[in-house]
């Protein structure tokens, strides 16, 4: 709007509310005579549905994603409310709190199978301590972070998921098994 304003122009805009339909048109392309634009058609808004929404989430605070509501034992993890849920049967079990890869290594979403496990790893690449590691794709993986214990979330992991609770990982370390469903997503 603040080039507009030094070009002398004004804005005139109709806007539907709740559909989503706006034009626009200037005094200057008024007064060069282009031609205005009208909308085609009026859609009403519709309901969101399964279809539309990228994942589909069980009523509740913890935001659980309902392909995490299924037999067996399930690591569900939520990047917005950044949490781990350990799920059997559909039952939350254990909850706790979990960090994430940054902007250049960002933590994979999708589903996924519990790869492998070790129970004192280090990274081969960062050369960092990673214990309780339940590896689901390819590097990254479910694991006990001491930085994300000290510092909490001003810190990012290269894309694992960090658990800042030993005993609470150690226990969930425990239970899964090599080939366990693992969800990661964001909503």
């Amino acid at each position: 709007m603040g080039i507009l304003r030094k070009l002398g122009a004004t804005v005139t805009a109709a806007a539907f509310v709740g559909v989503g339909a706006l034009t626009a048109t200037t005094t200057a392309e008024a007064a060069v005579g282009a031609p205005m634009v009208a909308p085609q058609a009026v859609v009403a808004p519709q309901k969101a549905t399964a279809a539309a929404s990228s994942t589909t989430l069980v009523r509740g605070k913890l935001r659980i994603d309902k392909r995490c509501m299924t037999k067996g034992r399930v690591l569900c993890i939520n990047k917005r409310t950044r949490k781990l849920v350990y799920m059997v049967n559909g039952k939350a079990i254990q909850i706790t709190d979990a960090r994430f890869g940054g902007r250049k290594t960002p933590t994979r979403q999708g589903v996924f199978k519990v790869q492998r496990k070790s129970k004192n790893h280090v990274s081969s690449l960062y050369h960092s301590p990673m214990p309780y590691a339940m590896f689901f794709s390819g590097g990254q993986a479910v694991h006990y972070s001491a930085d994300f214990k000290a510092r909490g979330y001003n810190g990012a992991s290269h894309g694992c998921v960090n658990i800042r609770d030993k005993k609470k990982i150690a226990w969930i370390f425990a239970r899964v098994k090599v080939g366990d469903k693992v969800v990661v997503y964001n909503a």
